[in-house]
């Protein structure tokens, strides 16, 4: 989902363009205040906002960029901006937020597996050493268990 933040008379007519470019439903705010409270109870994508409304109220929209959380700001001055552009802008930022999102992710990942990977090697020597002594059935049974699992948690980590 998309919020458009303008006063402007060209609001609708930018939210059919916007739908059309980027397949997401498209809201509308003509305030930063309003803007600020759909941003607290809804999640979205992007956040187009009328750079005549930051200029205006520079406290709120300091306060408003701060709940913006995963939203991609973008800034556009609906005097002079055409909707084709805004739609450009749009498509830009989306396409920039989804690269982000893959690096970090990948970056996420990676740094799991390297913090992962030592402690599990650990879990799997101590259950290959525990299992070669003489235990109690129920006791080997339970360390077997930990052990496929251990072994499990390292082929996930290996292969992802």
């Amino acid at each position: 989902m998309i919020l458009l933040i303008t006063p402007s008379l060209r609001a609708q007519e930018c939210v059919t363009a916007l739908e059309k470019t980027s397949n997401e439903t498209v809201q509308v705010a003509s305030s930063l205040q309003h803007a600020g409270l759909q941003l607290r109870t809804e999640e979205f994508s992007a956040v187009i906002i009328d750079q005549s409304l930051m200029e205006a109220e520079p406290d709120e929209s300091e306060t408003l960029l701060q709940h913006l959380g995963t939203a991609v700001p973008v800034h556009v001055n609906f005097a002079i901006t055409s909707v084709e552009r805004v739609s450009r802008e749009l498509r830009a930022a989306l396409s920039r937020r989804k690269r982000e999102i893959i690096v970090a992710r990948r970056t996420a990942e990676e740094a799991l597996r390297s913090e992962l990977k030592g402690p599990v090697t650990a879990m799997l020597l101590s259950c290959e050493m525990a299992l070669k002594e003489n235990l109690p059935a129920a006791a080997e049974s339970k360390i077997r268990v930990v052990y496929e699992l251990a072994r499990e948690v390292t082929s996930k980590l290996s292969g992802s």
